[in-house]
């Protein structure tokens, strides 16, 4: 249960964003940071995107089993926790000894991430209870803020500053204490409540009715986010071995641009009718990928910098269009076991597909891999542009 907040809704409001973009700076900031850890540890590609995946076992016990704490113990105490974790996982990766502390640094980040962004997203909505999409819309924007200035501050860092695993850590570690402070003196909107014993159990629902309408918007967010994973998880190896560019700052840079693009179409296309933005995003998506196997071919930063740049669309207009579609079709009483679904396919794609890549490319060569990848993703695309032409809800609902 919420509470109503009458002072300093504003202070609360810079919390919640605040935690979410932490969490996922933390998350993100690392990748151009792999480089160093690989040349120090001597871990293959394989073992690179293992230790890239282990974030999303975080992911999965945060929204799985933690995911309503916050509406019976509080916003306040569940953002402390989330903040906690992300300086245990920066101090792991500060203290990392080998490849097994970069893994268990991932899995504490995930956990981070999954708390600051539940966690945040609510109590967003707590604080405009009578404006949900401009609540949503900030998650979003915080959400993408984070992903992006995390690889660009670390890349920099690493880039022109001494120490590059440690100066960004300790930079990071700074944050956490000032979105802590942030917190401390916030608010709470919700009134605590006793913990039951079945808040910890997972709720999935998948109604016979919504099955048909329901493979388009899954589809669609497992082909965006594991295009998102190949970059996160990949792009520094890419740059290295195609571009021979070692520059962290140049990977981080990179990856900024797709989560800058996304946040920027996110914005302005908040009104755009949720079918037609997935089937818009699986239309896009198609020539992100043609010019990424381009790029890899041509060694082309320019191609890759397109390709970057249509991804960023796909994503934001995937995201968004797919989540709402899924919100819509779902039946009250089981919306939040679709959603929960939703979120795990999304967790899927974001890993095991660039895990796959990596093998095979361990096998034929990276640019093989990645028409592998591309063509499989284009696959899927294509079904789920035909399902979501004939099962998608036709109109969303638009505050």
């Amino acid at each position: 249960m919420s509470q109503a907040v009458h002072n300093h809704p504003g202070r609360g409001m810079l919390a919640a964003t605040g935690l979410i973009a932490l969490g996922f700076a933390g998350s993100t900031m690392i990748t151009p940071l792999y480089a160093f850890y690989q040349a120090r540890f001597g871990f293959s590609g394989v073992a690179l995107t293992i230790v890239y995946a282990a974030y999303v076992i975080g992911n999965l016990v945060a929204l799985l089993f933690l995911g309503r704490l916050s509406d019976r113990i509080g916003r306040r105490p569940i953002a402390f926790a989330a903040t906690g974790l992300c300086l245990v996982a920066a101090v792991i990766f500060l203290a990392a000894k080998g490849t097994a502390w970069l893994f268990a640094g991932r899995v504490v980040s995930g956990l981070a991430v999954g708390l600051a962004s539940g966690t945040g997203a609510a109590w967003l909505v707590d604080l405009q209870p009578d404006d949900r999409p401009r609540a949503s819309l900030l998650a979003t924007q915080a959400n993408m803020a984070g992903i992006g200035i995390g690889p660009l501050a670390a890349g920099l860092l690493a880039s022109y500053a001494p120490a590059p695993l440690t100066l960004p850590f300790l930079l990071y570690g700074a944050v956490i204490v000032l979105v802590g402070v942030l917190v401390l003196r916030s608010k709470e909107t919700v009134v605590p409540r006793p913990i039951e014993p079945g808040l910890f159990r997972p709720q999935f629902a998948l109604p016979t009715g919504t099955r048909a309408a329901f493979v388009a918007p899954a589809v669609t967010s497992f082909a965006n986010f594991a295009f998102v994973g190949f970059y996160a998880a990949l792009l520094p190896s890419i740059l290295r071995q195609a571009m021979h560019l070692a520059s962290p700052v140049i990977g981080g840079a990179i990856l900024a641009e797709l989560f800058a693009v996304a946040a920027a179409v996110m914005l302005t296309t908040r009104r755009l009718d949720s079918r037609i933005g997935m089937l818009a995003s699986l239309a896009t998506i198609a020539p992100a990928l043609g010019l990424l196997v381009l790029a890899q071919a041509d060694r082309s930063l320019a191609l890759l910098i397109a390709a970057t740049s249509c991804g960023g669309i796909a994503l934001a207009l995937g995201y968004r269009s797919s989540l709402e579609i899924v919100s819509m079709i779902a039946p009250a009483d089981c919306r939040a076991g679709l959603v929960s679904v939703y979120l795990v396919i999304c967790f899927i794609g974001n890993a095991l597909p660039v895990i796959g890549v990596a093998m095979v490319s361990a096998a034929v060569g990276p640019v093989a891999a990645s028409e592998i990848f591309a063509g499989a993703m284009l696959v899927l695309a294509a079904l789920a542009f035909v399902t979501g032409w004939r099962f998608a809800p036709r109109e969303a609902v638009r505050g």
